[in-house]
């Protein structure tokens, strides 16, 4: 049975640790910071979050630990700004259908080990149960956004 995730003192404080090294361009080169408006109080979020860059170029975000507010706040909103080391993007992040969450789940499970234990599959898991556990952890592709007209 996975583990749950619960936000307390010390998981804030760890996050509070990522995002300011992340912003200064320290630790994992996947990690960044994940900004997105909130879909109630219209105040931005911000989460510490693994970029995957899979073979096909596509990036995507994993939602390792639950469906929690910046999942919620990402389907609403349909972009978000992905910092990290003084550099700032935005981008467009479209859900993906279960069955194209596969590559991505099994890629993150094998590249990221902290998460595991928030999973009920293996990187080596039947299509089928990666396919249910995409419920509970949904993945999202990063895209460009177009570029403004210029009038």
């Amino acid at each position: 049975m996975a583990k749950t995730y619960r936000v307390g003192a010390m998981n804030r404080l760890v996050n509070a640790v990522f995002s300011a090294m992340t912003r200064r361009g320290l630790g994992r080169a996947d990690r960044h910071v994940l900004t997105v408006r909130g879909r109630r109080s219209g105040i931005d979020r911000s989460v510490p979050v693994d970029v995957m860059s899979c073979a096909d170029g596509g990036r995507f975000v994993v939602a390792a630990y639950k469906v929690g507010g910046w999942v919620h706040n990402v389907r609403e909103a349909g972009e978000v700004t992905l910092s990290r080391g003084g550099r700032t993007e935005r981008l467009r992040a479209v859900e993906l259908p279960p069955e194209q969450c596969v590559p991505v789940l099994r890629q993150y499970l094998r590249e990221v080990p902290v998460t595991r234990p928030y999973f009920d599959i293996t990187a080596d898991s039947p299509d089928s149960a990666v396919i249910a556990e995409s419920v509970r952890h949904p993945v999202f592709r990063l895209e460009a956004l177009p570029a403004p007209a210029t009038p």
